[in-house]
């Protein structure tokens, strides 16, 4: 008889070998430019020639890193990828100064021709809220606290 538990819960790292750390966050895009274009108008730093690079980065004040590659440079080591499909898989959260800054920074994306999927409201949680659609699909939420 197997007395294994399959429940236990997982142990901490131990002082000698710390937890990893989120430093990134990738996306793979159809159009390097494109989705360039999109997040620098988000405010992002992003150099302008990374929009012919298959590989673009940009460091946010947080020290969090945003990684863009194109879909050829994901196949060239991993030649079995393809896009996900059926639903989001991720999405990204930008905090805004405050409700008008929502509200301003949604308007300046969908004027530019990015599309809306939720425009700013203020939501039972607290905040103000929307979602703008990356140049690949990618939900990119727009947030501040309401009060």
């Amino acid at each position: 008889m197997n007395t294994t538990s399959h429940s236990a819960r997982p142990t901490a790292p131990s002082a000698a070998s710390a937890a990893p750390r989120l430093d990134a966050v990738g996306l793979v895009v159809s159009d390097m430019a494109a989705s360039l274009a999109f997040y620098r108008l988000l405010g992002l730093d992003v150099p302008a020639d990374a929009d012919t690079a298959p590989h673009a980065e940009a460091t946010l004040p947080s020290g969090l890193r945003v990684l863009w590659d194109t879909k050829e440079t994901v196949r060239s080591y991993d030649p079995s990828w393809s896009r996900p499909t059926g639903g989001e898989r991720l999405g990204l959260a930008f905090v805004c100064d405050g409700p008008a800054a929502v509200d301003a920074t949604y308007e300046r994306l969908t004027a530019a021709g990015y599309r809306g999927h939720l425009e700013p409201w203020d939501a039972v949680w607290g905040q103000r809220y929307a979602v703008v659609l990356d140049p690949d699909g990618c939900a990119v939420s727009l947030f501040a606290s309401a009060a």
